[in-house]
């Protein structure tokens, strides 16, 4: 696969059955997004429910979408947090189980300064070997 990513990545929901997360609906995710032709999948995203899911439930959702995809279709898992070791955590874990990059985002500036923030944007790319393609959420 190419380092660079092209078309329509979607940021994926997290299903939960019962406070915990719906591995099967997780995985029957993934296959409708594969038969609609979608080009990737960003689990664990700033848009879903990564911040409330646990370090082993983050972990998971990923481990299970990149299992899911089979290589069918590309996986950039999001890896963003307000601390810059969390994050390099959670990217070097996406590497590991796969992923084809890592998405991250500057922190929120409640939480951070801008050197903080500078930080953390040139350190989450230094952990991996993989794309760290990454946003500005201001207002999160």
């Amino acid at each position: 696969m190419s380092q660079t990513f092209q078309g329509s990545f979607v940021a994926m929901v997290t299903p939960f059955r019962n406070g915990k997360v719906d591995e099967a609906k997780l995985r029957e995710l993934v296959e409708l997004h594969v038969t609609h032709g979608t080009d990737g999948l960003i689990p664990c995203g700033t848009t879903g429910e990564a911040p409330t899911l646990n370090h082993d439930e983050h972990h998971r959702v990923v481990e299970i979408v990149i299992e899911a995809a089979r290589g069918r279709i590309r996986v950039i898992a999001g890896t963003g947090s307000n601390s810059t070791a969390e994050a390099i955590d959670m990217t070097k874990h996406a590497e590991r189980a796969g992923a084809a990059g890592a998405a991250t985002s500057v922190r929120s500036p409640s939480r951070s300064r801008s050197r903080s923030c500078s930080t953390t944007s040139r350190a989450e790319p230094r952990s991996t070997s993989r794309p760290t393609p990454w946003r500005a959420s201001p207002a999160t």
